[in-house]
């Protein structure tokens, strides 16, 4: 189950990547907003690359950007092979998404909480996340879809819900045949 979530995640995740950072360029056409450095300034700040004011270098904000979209997608994608598929999962996955930007950020001093930020920037920011959560969440869905119903989905077909005296699946039946 890891390897395909590994090799499932990355690709899910470079896809929402690649659809999130669309939408951001047809957003800022709209508006006018600019170009944000904050993903090279993050990988700098990880890795002890010399910083520079200004707009930073190109290769290091999309090394950063579809990097860390890739890697995340591994996540979605064990959610997805564990049985936590569909918009409920997106949805939480979104939030994942958030806070691993803002651990990142704040953590590394190149960013603020968001609490701090103006209104319109905060809600582009969870609109974006929201659609790369998305994204990734339906290609890692339709990739484990793939191998059949997880484990979770396993157990939830033969005890519908949370009961308190429904034990786990056979060990022989969690996983499929």
């Amino acid at each position: 189950m890891i390897k395909r979530a590994l090799w499932q995640g990355l690709v899910a995740g470079t896809a929402g990547g690649i659809v999130m950072t669309l939408g951001e360029k047809i957003e800022q056409t709209v508006t006018g907003r600019p170009d944000s450095h904050v993903p090279a300034r993050v990988l700098q700040r990880l890795t002890g690359l010399p910083e520079r004011p200004g707009k930073q270098p190109l290769p290091a904000n999309w090394a950063m950007h579809y990097g860390q979209a890739a890697l995340l997608g591994v996540l979605r994608s064990v959610m997805a092979q564990a049985g936590l598929r569909g918009p409920v999962a997106s949805a939480k996955f979104t939030v994942v998404r958030l806070t691993n930007d803002q651990i990142l950020e704040n953590a590394t001093g190149v960013g603020a909480p968001p609490s701090t930020w103006p209104r319109k920037e905060l809600l582009v920011d969870v609109l974006h996340k929201a659609v790369y959560a998305f994204i990734t969440g339906a290609v890692a869905d339709a990739l484990a879809a793939r191998t059949g119903p997880g484990p979770g989905q396993r157990h939830a077909s033969v005890h519908r819900g949370r009961r308190s005296n429904a034990g786990p699946l056979p060990r022989r039946d969690a996983y499929g045949r």
